[in-house]
């Protein structure tokens, strides 16, 4: 298998990496977070770059790449700890809308690829503990299309967003998943209210809230496009750990080698070096994973989900374990708020709880085995 990238992946990942020395700089990140953690103006320019259409279709205006070009862009990310909701906007929601009526994609996509509509799913409910097979939000027919009434909770950039993807249930409890359909709902109709705050990694969630909300239908068969949807999600967080970690790993190995201690840096001493290569390991375990998931994103739902359930539990085990240990290799400065580290830390924590934590897809992954548990099965 060659896992060589080619002449165009090499360019694109340069062209994203310039954009984040030149401009997202960590004093600018740190800013914004202070501020609040919107971050509309930092997508725009990612947009500018041409990186909002990575995923639309060219025929609606889009760079109609696949899933390995958007790895290598959320890897570069990842590196620069851009909180911009790049992930959510521009690789779920044309996922989630590829098989939309012709008439919705013709309204939105175009859209989405130049940036022009910030567009996030908002799927998440206080009782459903990451399973995506629970939904009390309700649908209900009306003379001009369908009504929602629920609530979403921590809708990634909600209160930024021009319209949201919506899963709603058509029928039956809770429990029941052959009513779930999947709907868009514009911020400006009526019913919808929104509730903004910052997030604990500098970015900004939000609480959507429908009562009675016109939406529009993307599908009927909602939870396999959802299930489709956050495994495009989480195979893009994986590669934006790998980036973030492989960052950590290059900020502490610096220090490392500048950090005096009894006269030595810390570099020279066997036990610390036996630490960093500990980290290093845990490092290219989530690189394979990340990769695997990836390219596992276009088979079957079956061997999709299990790759991604599989991918989330080594990174959310990886990002632990290279957290802790760069930022305790760092001392007492890599726990301030004034130092890099501590953002990269707080990040890669937040990745491990996104769309189901470690625990979580430990059982998804125990769930799905059949004869084998080799992941290359």
């Amino acid at each position: 298998m060659d896992f060589d990238f080619t002449d165009d992946q090499v360019s694109l990942r340069d062209a994203v990496s310039r954009w984040v020395d030149k401009g997202f700089a960590f004093e600018r990140r740190h800013a914004l977070a202070k501020a609040g953690g919107a971050t509309r103006a930092v997508y725009g320019e990612l947009a500018e770059l041409g990186l909002a259409g990575l995923a639309v279709p060219e025929a609606h205006g889009g760079l109609g790449f696949g899933p390995v070009e958007a790895m290598v862009v959320m890897e570069e990310l990842g590196r620069g700890l851009v909180n911009a909701p790049y992930a959510q906007a521009a690789l779920v929601a044309p996922r989630l809308l590829a098989n939309a009526p012709q008439a919705v994609q013709e309204a939105w996509l175009p859209r989405i690829a130049s940036g022009e509509a910030l567009v996030v799913l908002a799927h998440q409910e206080r009782a459903a503990r990451y399973h995506l097979d629970r939904v009390a939000t309700r649908a209900s027919a009306s003379a001009v299309g369908h009504r929602l009434t629920g609530v979403k909770s921590l809708v990634p950039a909600g209160d930024e967003a021009d319209a949201f993807i919506v899963p709603a249930n058509m029928g039956g409890g809770d429990d029941d998943d052959s009513g779930i359909a999947l709907f868009l709902v514009e911020r400006a109709a009526a019913g919808v209210t929104v509730r903004g705050y910052p997030t604990q990694d500098g970015a900004r969630a939000a609480e959507l809230t429908l009562a009675a909300t016109p939406a529009t239908l993307i599908s009927t068969d909602g939870l396999a496009e959802l299930e489709a949807g956050v495994d495009t999600a989480i195979a893009a967080v994986c590669a934006e750990a790998v980036g973030a970690m492989d960052k950590l790993v290059a900020i502490t190995v610096e220090y490392m080698n500048t950090r005096k201690q009894f006269g030595s840096t810390l570099a020279t001493f066997q036990a610390l070096r036996h630490r960093i290569a500990d980290v290093k390991m845990q490092l290219e375990l989530a690189r394979s994973m990340s990769y695997y998931a990836t390219l596992r994103l276009g088979d079957s739902p079956a061997r999709r989900r299990q790759a991604v359930a599989q991918a989330k539990v080594q990174i959310g085990q990886s990002a632990r374990f290279v957290g802790q240990q760069c930022v305790q290799l760092h001392g007492g400065i890599g726990v301030t708020d004034e130092y890099i580290a501590s953002h990269y830390f707080k990040r890669l924590t937040m990745i491990e709880m996104q769309h189901g934590d470690t625990l979580h897809h430990l059982g998804e992954v125990s769930t799905r085995m059949q004869d084998t548990a080799g992941a290359l099965a």
